[in-house]
């Protein structure tokens, strides 16, 4: 479904991505972990587009995302993009927030991209709050929505960034469930996340970054059973100490 093949960027002289390569295939989901810093977010903003690289290929489905040619628009309406701070319309009802790209993007009718939006919020557990306005829910609340949003396109795969960093610590067991829900359902996905109970729980690889490079890239029982870079074993020793 993804292939990351040899991929660099740097920002002028900085170099932000060094050669990185992976694949994920249709099904599988990988968790990509390291410390802050180290390339994740770039990597998986990369997938879709949404950061440009200098070097390599990216391919989603057979299409290259670096090829000038590549309609970048479509290609996002077809791969799920979930951020760090829910990126929501302040200004517009959930149940707006939730149509609007089905209507503009995939041409469905009012109606038609209503009904979808109300399925998706109940199945996130939201529709008591569809005529709510993002302000009005709670931080845990409003990824679920976003989460939501990026099913309503009938996306291929799912991109997360961080779902869970900026919400408190209670809220993010509601996002997490959500997105077990969808591992388990067979949903492709790449999750930049330092939640290791799910890793552990879904994810059928690890991969992980330091330095913009990809230092691991094994099964989730070969990454928490015997790290075989220092690099991996100190980060794994600092966030499950706790």
């Amino acid at each position: 479904m993804i292939t990351i093949d040899k991929v660099s960027k740097h920002y002028g002289s900085f170099q932000v991505l060094t050669d990185c390569s992976t694949r994920v295939a249709k099904g599988e989901v990988v968790v990509v972990c390291g410390p802050s810093g180290s390339g994740k977010s770039t990597l998986i903003k990369c997938v879709n587009g949404l950061e440009p690289f200098q070097a390599g290929t990216i391919t989603v489905d057979g299409v290259s995302v670096g090829d000038p040619k590549t309609n970048l628009s479509k290609l996002r309406s077809r791969v799920g993009m979930v951020f760090q701070h829910f990126e929501l319309f302040p200004h517009m009802s959930i149940t707006d927030n939730l149509t609007i790209a089905q209507e503009k993007v995939l041409g469905r009718n009012k109606d038609e991209a209503r009904d979808k939006g109300l399925k998706l919020l109940d199945r996130v557990g939201l529709k008591a709050h569809a005529a709510k306005f993002p302000g009005q829910l709670s931080g845990g609340q409003q990824q679920r929505v976003a989460i939501a949003r990026a099913l309503a396109m009938d996306p291929i795969c799912m991109l997360f960034d961080e779902p869970t960093s900026a919400l408190d610590p209670e809220m993010i067991n509601e996002v997490l469930d959500v997105m077990v829900e969808l591992a388990q359902e067979g949903m492709t996905m790449m999750c930049v996340t330092h939640e290791m109970g799910f890793a552990r729980k879904v994810a059928n690889r690890v991969i992980f970054m330091d330095r913009g490079q990809i230092v691991e890239d094994d099964s989730k029982d070969a990454f928490f059973g015997a790290p075989r870079s220092e690099r991996a074993r100190q980060f794994l020793a600092k966030i499950l100490q706790h």
